[in-house]
């Protein structure tokens, strides 16, 4: 008989003999379905280069101001801003690889038609440059000019994004896609206008939009109907600012997303959600839950205070979870060189209330494509996985931080480099890989860890102690997670909340039996972690009655 099957039987068995009050209790974090998830994210022409053939080397032609291939960035050892030639292909080839690290999900960047040159205006981009956009391309893919047309550096003959889609859940995993609503290409300060630079076609190839090279308190879009999709104030850099009082801008990008849905984005993460007002953003979510109703949605507010981004959370506003921009600026601290305690990461998680509509389902990450990469040791970077694997949210994992990819460093220095089939072929050997893998596993197997209540019994110095527990249409299982991320081994002893049975070792294997009113004891290594996992009701009333707090508390709708 299936071990996991002789469990689930033996828990339901076990929950029908209790008292009512007590199979009445439900027990979980959330219960999106998404929070099962974890995600993995690549700027898809800086993963692999899977097919030549699409790399364009030729556009832009002649000219070297205005070739978009293999474009290194001044100042900067390794570090380039124009097309490196990464595909769907290339993910295809290695969706094995990220799959069999533990990850349930991949995010990628936006895939709309970007102009065919680099960027003549702005200030030139240069190491240490933000928001410098001249020389540049939109590798990257967040300057759209068609949202209806894929890019032509992404697909391969019989391999558009239908394509990736399917052979993206051919191994059980989702597709999220990154996509953009306030703003376009870079649409002026050139010294000569530039073709598709500010412009906008329609999925028949129609011009509807032109800038025209014109700074944006130049439009008239009260006589000029190309100017109407924008605003005449600044926006981003140079980027053409999208109108949001326009309702033909929110038709265009709902059809073109819609599009992009119905081929099989399972997902949307949202690029700078905060640019545009919460009734836009409304409106935008509710037409693609129309589509595919409850999918999940997740914003880029840029912003450290939680008050801010948490609006975007809530029912009355764009409903959709965000990026944890305050979980992430506490884990650099503490998985850094700073080597901050675990206190550093207990306010953020707002289990005991706080601005979010839901903390479990925010998505938490320690670095990305547009920040200064994780400065860790070797240590650091495992000691923030087994945090990201078992703390609450959805773990969100940058491309190459399995191995320390350019750690430390920030866009025009390394922080979108190339990462490529070779490093690939040996990042398994990679000690960080390797725990991350772990752990990630052991997550994908825990009801717990995904959806479950987090009860933390100490988040101090090097050591961490924390409950996960789920129980919900019959399911139960109490998780017990120890970390130690000091450079020795620790001891812990938990008696709090510990419920009698025999607990399993997720890590170490095998299991141990704790007695009614017993302690949990372990020895967790440097740099290590433990959980224990017990598949049963929750009947210690202690542990009952901090759980059925936590359950009550009080979130904004």
């Amino acid at each position: 008989m299936n071990s996991s099957l002789s469990k689930t039987a033996l828990a339901l068995a076990l929950f029908a003999t209790l008292p009512a009050a007590a199979r009445a209790a439900d027990y979980y974090g959330t219960l999106e379905p998404f929070a099962s998830e974890a995600v993995y994210f690549v700027v898809t022409d800086r993963f692999v280069n899977g097919d030549p053939s699409n790399d364009h080397r030729d556009q832009g032609g002649p000219d070297p101001a205005r070739r978009t291939f293999d474009r290194p960035t001044p100042g900067s050892d390794g570090d380039n801003v124009g097309y490196l030639g990464g595909d769907f292909k290339g993910i295809v080839d290695h969706l094995d690889y990220i799959h069999g690290m533990g990850f349930s999900a991949l995010w990628i960047t936006p895939v709309v038609d970007n102009p065919d040159e680099a960027f003549t205006g702005g200030k030139p981009a240069s190491r240490g440059g933000f928001l410098t956009d001249g020389g540049k391309t939109g590798y990257h893919g967040y300057w759209g000019v068609d949202f209806y047309r894929l890019d032509e550096h992404l697909p391969s003959p019989g391999l558009d994004f239908a394509g990736l889609a399917s052979a993206v859940h051919g191994k059980d995993m989702k597709l999220v896609l990154d996509i953009v609503g306030n703003h376009g290409s870079p649409s002026y300060s050139m010294p000569m206008q530039q073709p598709q630079y500010g412009q906008v076609f329609d999925r028949d190839g129609k011009l509807v939009a032109d800038h025209q090279n014109l700074p944006p308190d130049k439009l008239d879009p009260a006589h000029n109907p190309l100017h109407q999709f924008y605003n005449t104030k600044a926006g981003l850099a140079e980027l053409s600012d999208f109108n949001e009082n326009n309702p033909a801008v929110m038709d265009y990008l709902a059809g073109a997303y819609s599009q992009w849905i119905a081929q099989g984005a399972d997902a949307l993460r949202i690029d700078t959600i905060g640019w545009l007002p919460h009734p836009f953003w409304h409106e935008f979510v509710a037409r693609m839950r129309t589509q595919k109703p409850g999918m999940f949605m997740f914003g880029e507010a840029f912003d450290y205070d939680a008050t801010k981004i948490a609006e975007h959370t809530w029912e009355s506003n764009a409903n959709v979870s965000v990026l944890d921009f305050p979980l992430k600026q506490g884990m650099e601290k503490a998985f850094g060189h700073a080597r901050a305690g675990y206190e550093v990461l207990a306010a953020p998680l707002f289990l005991d209330g706080g601005p979010y509509a839901n903390p479990y389902e925010l998505a938490t990450f320690y670095d990305n494509h547009d920040m200064a990469r994780l400065d860790a040791s070797d240590e650091g970077f495992i000691d923030a996985h087994n945090w990201l694997f078992t703390a609450r949210g959805i773990p969100v994992v940058y491309y190459g931080s399995e191995i320390g990819f350019m750690r430390g460093r920030p866009e025009h220095d390394g922080n979108r480099n190339y990462f490529g089939a070779e490093r690939i072929a040996v990042a398994k050997a990679h000690p960080i890989q390797q725990s991350l893998s772990r752990i990630a596993h052991v997550r994908a197997a825990s009801p717990a860890l995904q959806r479950g209540l987090q009860l933390n019994l100490e988040l101090k110095g090097d050591r961490a102690a924390f409950y996960r527990v789920y129980q919900h249409e019959g399911q139960s299982q109490i998780a017990l997670v120890l970390l130690n991320k000091g450079d020795a081994a620790t001891k812990f002893a938990v008696k709090q909340g510990v419920q009698a049975g025999r607990w399993r070792k997720a890590i170490a294997g095998g299991d141990v039996a704790v007695r009614d009113g017993g302690t949990l004891s372990a020895t967790v290594p440097a740099h290590g972690v433990e959980v224990f996992l017990l598949d049963a009701p929750v009947t210690q009333p202690a542990l009952r009655r901090d759980l059925d707090r936590l359950m009550q508390v009080k979130r904004p709708h």
